[in-house]
């Protein structure tokens, strides 16, 4: 079984509908004791950094969620929540990865980055079956820099964190759920991790 955590952070229905098109068996809690007992386990999220880190903490998932030993799934805020630190509130954050989010620079590109871009360097079976250049779906004004658990990188006027990964911990910046055929590759892929 799928849990996945509902912590008031939006984005449930897109996810819901995702897994359900590929059967799986999932369940939204926000209790930690089903959370633990998971097969694996997505953070989806959309929304404010800094407020996600409030409901995560309001539910002591903030403890539970590093703890983990099953495959996770962080998805946009999901994932920016489990780095160090997040500009966007100046929020302290889980620290599952080592790296920071901040704003996009004030450049003459758009903010937020939305639409379609391309995600390289495709490391870990999260990606298997991939192309190099596959397109995903972007909606974010904070991004994650580069660093030793970048396993995915795009470029939007500088290269960025386009997924992360670290032992049983992966996250996407880009909505897998959202992202078409290749989404649901990503999505497969980690159900069979």
């Amino acid at each position: 079984m799928i849990a996945i955590i509902d912590y008031n952070t939006g984005n449930l229905c897109s996810v819901t509908n995702a897994l359900h098109r590929l059967g799986a068996v999932y369940t939204v809690t926000d209790d930690p004791s089903v959370i633990r007992s998971a097969e694996r386990v997505l953070l989806p999220g959309v929304g404010a950094a800094d407020k996600a880190m409030d409901n995560l903490r309001m539910r002591g998932l903030d403890v539970v969620i590093p703890q983990l030993t099953v495959p996770v799934l962080g998805i946009c805020v999901g994932m920016q929540v489990m780095c160090r630190y997040s500009s966007e509130g100046d929020a302290v954050c889980m620290g599952i990865f080592d790296t920071a989010v901040t704003r996009f620079p004030d450049t003459e590109l758009k903010v937020p980055h939305v639409g379609w871009n391309t995600i390289t360097g495709l490391s870990t079976p999260l990606f298997s079956g991939l192309p190099e250049a596959s397109f995903v779906y972007y909606v974010h004004s904070y991004r994650a820099d580069l660093c030793s658990s970048t396993i995915a990188v795009t470029d939007y006027g500088e290269s960025f964190s386009g997924a992360l990964g670290r032992d049983n911990f992966y996250g996407t910046q880009f909505h897998p759920e959202k992202s078409g055929g290749v989404g649901e590759t990503i999505l497969r892929n980690f159900l069979t991790l």
